[in-house]
Parts: C-alpha cells; structure tokens; sequence
C-alpha cells in the first residue's frame, strides 16, 4: 500500500466530483454564506470542505446537510451526533478515554466530566450521513471518517479519496491513517471498534472435512494479517483432533497447555503444510490487498452468521469494516451494508428496537450466501478453495 499525499482541492477538482454524485447540485455557498454557517453553529469547515461546498450544495437526498435552507435543527443535531454518540458510550458500555480524569463511580457525575472534556475536542462536521470531516480552519486532507457512537473508521484519506470511493470511484489503496486527537484513538485500537480482534466465533465442525476448513479459514485471515490467540489454533487443532483429521504436528498443537501459547502459532503452521493447505491459500495478485482472502473470509464470516456461530451484528460489522471497506466498497454488498448501519445506530438501540433489525440482517446474510461467489458487482477472484 502506497503512503498518502493528499492533494488541495481545486474548484476544478471539486465540480468533477459532483459530477459522480447523482443528486441535485445547487449553487454553491458565497463566501458570506460559508461564514455565516460557521458563526451561527461555532465551528470552521476545513479548507477542502469548505471549497467542495462553495462549488455546488448536493441537496438532492437527505443524506447530504443543507446548509443553505436545512432545518436550524436538524444540523445541529448532525453536528452534535458525534459527541452524543460518545456519551452514550460512556452511560451504557463503559466507556472511558485513557486521558480525562478517573471517572466517577455515579452515572451522571461520569457524564458530567465526559461531556466536558468532549466540549474541548476537534470538530466533526457532517459530510454526508454519519461520514464526518474535521472542522480544521485552513487546513486540508484530513481523513473522513464514518462516525456512529465511537464505532469509528476512516473512509477516506481525504476528501476527494472518501467522495470517489463512496460514489462509484476507484479506491485509493493508500495506508489510511488519522490526523485528529481523540477521534484517531478510537480508529487506532481504543474500545469503539474491535473487528481487528480474533473472529469471537463458537467452534462450528462437525466432521473432519469442517474441521479442516476451519483451520484453512483461520490461514486465510492470518494472510490478510488478522491476529489470533494462541488458545484459538489449540482450540481449532483439539476439534480437529477429536474428529478424525491426522497429522504429524497435530495431537502436539492441541495438547499445548496455556503456558505453552507461544509455541501455537509455529505447530499451527505445520499443521497447515502437513494438511497440503498452503498451495491452495488465495494469493495477493491484484491491486486491492489480499482482495481473494477477503472475499473468502467475507463468505465465512457470513456463513458463521447464518450456522449460529457468530452474532448477526459481530459477523455484519466484520464484513463491513474488514471486508467491504477493503474491497473497494462494492456495490454488491451495500444492502448489507446498510442494514448494518441501521442496526449499529445507537439511537436504535436507545429507542429498543434494535432486535427488530436482526431478521432483515440474517435474511440479506442469506440472500448473499445464496447467490454466486463473489457476489454480482464484486471483482471477479479465485479463492482456490473449492467452497
């Protein structure tokens, strides 16, 4: 993956980006209108935003914040999203950054100090839907980021990577990376999302032939460099062990005790050139990283979904911020996309309906599974794998 230089936008480079959009474009905000927007919502657009929108206004969907004649507060309910997100974190799933103070042991006193010390952090600004750019006075290519509670990843290294990979561009390929304080904690390994962990899946084989898939599956995420913990391989090579599958390294890889976790990933190895595994793994041959390993991985992770083995949302938003995002974002698998949006919305879960979304969820899961591999609008690869 190449490293990024983000480019200034141009007038130029901005009217051709519209062009990608399909919706309605309005006249562009005067200078007097980009800075009476700022004054009456306290915040500044970024020097690339703030071109993007003296160009054209896209109003054409309610995804896109009018900014010229929008609901006063509808967009400041966009704007105050973000951080609303992060105190619904901290109320219901413990949330606490590393650098404000010892949070208090009441609730409210805890969202006292939380809400003060986001009063003080960079500014989201609304971009389109929940994808936020930095209010960054005078400054250009900060990463876009997708922004729901402290779920958070970038979608694009600037803006114009975000505008053309979002609506039908090519991606990138660039490293992504983050130039904000305390957003960037939560893309770079604090507790917001945790899809860089092990699949949290429950040990699904019945047969050897299930078995030996599974070890094959847990190869495939190593490629894609996904980590795992020692007890997964052991775990992987006791179930294969029980069902019949026999190798030299095998009865030595699921005998390991927790003291002897670090020597699972070296007998995990053998285990795989034993089994004759390695020549089928997918290969890195195209111009997206590890595009057959992901895809692959994307059909297991979904078929977890579907077998009961891993949680409908886990295995959703493993798709969407390790395959998907990864991918080029295609379009194949956008209804899958979307409706896990829907069910990650923290305000759903706050209004208790979340479980509603679940059955639509499963249901696209298997629509998916159903159809052929990759799925249509998905690049055509060859996992080797015979699945």
């Amino acid at each position: 993956m190449n490293s990024w230089t983000a480019p200034r936008l141009t007038p130029d480079a901005a009217r051709a980006l519209q062009s990608r959009l399909r919706t309605t474009i309005a006249p562009g905000l005067s200078e007097r209108e980009l800075d009476a927007v700022e004054a009456r919502f306290g915040f500044t657009f970024a020097a690339d935003h703030r071109v993007f929108l003296s160009v054209g206004l896209p109003n054409g969907s309610p995804h896109w914040p009018d900014w010229r004649d929008g609901d006063p507060e509808d967009l400041a309910w966009r704007l105050a999203r973000p951080v609303e997100g992060a105190l619904f974190d901290v109320e219901h799933n413990g949330l606490w950054h590393p650098l404000w103070p010892p949070r208090p042991d009441a609730t409210a006193e805890a969202l006292r100090v939380a809400r003060a010390e986001l009063a003080h952090v960079p500014r989201l600004i609304p971009v389109y839907s929940h994808r936020y750019l930095p209010g960054t006075p005078g400054q250009h290519g900060h990463p876009v980021l997708s922004v729901w509670q402290t779920d958070i990843i970038v979608y694009g290294n600037d803006l114009t990577d975000y505008l053309r990979a979002e609506f039908g561009g090519p991606p990138s390929n660039a490293l992504a990376r983050t130039t904000v304080d305390f957003w960037s904690y939560f893309v770079e390994g604090g507790p917001g999302v945790d899809t860089s962990l092990p699949t949290p899946f429950t040990p699904y084989a019945t047969t050897a032939r299930e078995a030996v898939d599974c070890l094959r599956m847990l190869a495939v995420e190593r490629l894609t460099g996904r980590p795992h913990y020692p007890e997964q391989f052991v775990e992987a090579g006791v179930t294969a062990l029980v069902l019949g599958v026999e190798t030299e390294s095998l009865p030595l890889l699921a005998g390991l005790t927790r003291a002897e976790g670090e020597r699972a990933e070296g007998l995990f190895d053998r285990v795989v050139d034993e089994l004759g595994l390695r020549p089928g793994l997918p290969a890195d041959t195209t111009g997206l990283p590890w595009e057959a390993a992901r895809w692959e991985l994307v059909r297991w992770w979904l078929g977890l979904v579907d077998n009961g083995s891993l949680a409908p949302g886990t295995g959703a938003d493993l798709v969407v911020y390790e395959g998907w995002a990864n991918l080029g974002r295609p379009e194949s698998l956008r209804p899958l996309v979307d409706l896990t949006e829907a069910y990650d919305d923290w305000s759903a879960l706050a209004r208790g309906d979340r479980e509603d979304l679940v059955e639509p969820l499963v249901q696209e899961v298997r629509r998916l599974l159903a159809g052929p591999w990759p799925p249509s609008g998905g690049a055509a690869v060859s996992s080797g794998s015979g699945r």
